[in-house]
């Protein structure tokens, strides 16, 4: 039996190119920050545990500060998946939490299953890698809402964007069986 559905084709016209070569940077710098604030407070909260779970002595643990080298990268790192989110976001059009969201989850796929890879091959306990994997969730998370509901500047033109006056945004196609 042949079922019948309605496809939104996104128009693909100068706009969107406009949009894709001046990326907002500003909302990437914004997803990155959030980023790394939100992985200082996870790992304020879990310090100890992990302390606890990486066999370290506590009271050494304790008096080591983490390298400025190391937050420099952590900062780095968070522009380059705000960066590969952006890019997701505004070529998948999306534009409302929700669909940030399913981003995120999905996109937290890969860091979870390397995680689940240093728990099998290098015998990570699964606590301590929960905790990390746990972070990698609430990043990606954060950072696919604030890209994919950024309203400020351009829109990207995608699912859920109201149109500019005059201009067409998609069209609705439907399409008959399978």
């Amino acid at each position: 039996m042949a079922g019948s559905f309605v496809v939104l084709v996104k128009d693909t016209g100068e706009r969107k190119e406009r949009t894709m070569r001046g990326r907002n940077y500003l909302r990437v710098a914004a997803a990155a920050l959030a980023a790394f604030v939100a992985s200082l407070a996870w790992y304020t909260v879990f310090g100890g545990a992990m302390v606890e779970l990486s066999g370290a002595d506590p009271s050494t643990a304790a008096n080591t500060a983490t390298p400025a080298w190391a937050m420099l990268f952590v900062v780095a790192q968070s522009l380059v998946v705000a960066s590969v989110l952006a890019y997701l976001v505004s070529r998948l059009g999306i534009v409302d939490r929700r669909a940030a969201l399913r981003l995120g989850a999905l996109v937290w796929i890969f860091p979870a299953s390397i995680l689940l890879g240093s728990v099998v091959h290098e015998n990570v306990p699964t606590a301590l890698a929960a905790i990390h994997a746990g972070d990698w969730l609430a990043k990606l998370l954060l950072m696919s809402v604030v890209l994919g509901t950024w309203r400020k500047g351009a829109s990207t033109g995608g699912v859920g964007s109201r149109p500019s006056p005059g201009k067409l945004q998609g069209r609705l196609v439907k399409v008959v069986g399978r």
